[in-house]
């Protein structure tokens, strides 16, 4: 009996502590300090093609934070974030303050190790093929040793850019749709010329 309960108390404290940790690692935004200056190449309102254009993002710890303030920084995600126009009536693009449920940055662009200080990061992102036609802006979080957001930086979303996404349609595919209708056209008018020139024999 007592070995019954020795099991399940340390049953219940291992479920305890799951749950503690699970509940540290939750970070809402409007917790999170904006300590990161993060720039995208495109201008406001640049027009850029999926899977064809390519955005350099650079981030760095803003100059006006203490020396070792980013001591728990381990890593930094890049991410692709819907701009307000492009969330209106979308739930399924909708911001929510706790960043386990917001929709707001679902495409990554890189995850790396950070480099402290004003050394910051850079990568060349090319604009991927399944990115959906949207106003966007770009997110950078920094990530502590467990992978939670600890702090964030952004390019403000008054200034998004805008993706166009890929129709599938290449342009020798439409050459040949055109070939093909005028073929269409040329035979119809042969034929009927032909069909009439017999009922005139």
């Amino acid at each position: 009996m007592a070995r019954s309960d020795l099991v399940m108390a340390l049953l219940v404290a291992v479920l305890a502590a799951g749950c503690c940790a699970s509940a540290g690692a939750v970070a809402y935004l409007s917790k999170l300090t904006v300590t990161l200056d993060v720039t995208a190449s495109p201008t406001p309102g640049q027009v850029l093609h999926a899977g064809e254009d390519v955005i350099t993002v650079t981030w760095a710890l803003n100059a006006t934070r203490p020396a070792g303030d980013d001591a728990a920084y381990k890593s930094v995600k890049v991410s692709l974030c819907y701009a307000p126009a492009s969330q209106k009536e979308r739930e399924w693009r909708k911001t929510h303050d706790d960043l386990k449920k917001d929709k707001t940055c679902q495409f990554k662009v890189t995850q790396q190790p950070y480099a402290a200080g004003a050394a910051g990061g850079r990568v060349e992102y090319r604009v991927a093929l399944d990115i959906p036609t949207a106003a966007y802006y770009v997110r950078a979080y920094a990530l502590d040793a467990s992978g939670t957001q600890v702090a964030y930086g952004q390019t403000a979303p008054a200034t998004a850019f805008d993706v166009v996404s890929i129709t599938g349609v290449t342009t020798s595919i439409k050459v040949a749709a055109g070939v093909f209708s005028t073929f269409s056209v040329v035979s119809l008018a042969f034929f009927f010329f032909i069909e009439k020139r017999k009922k005139n024999n």
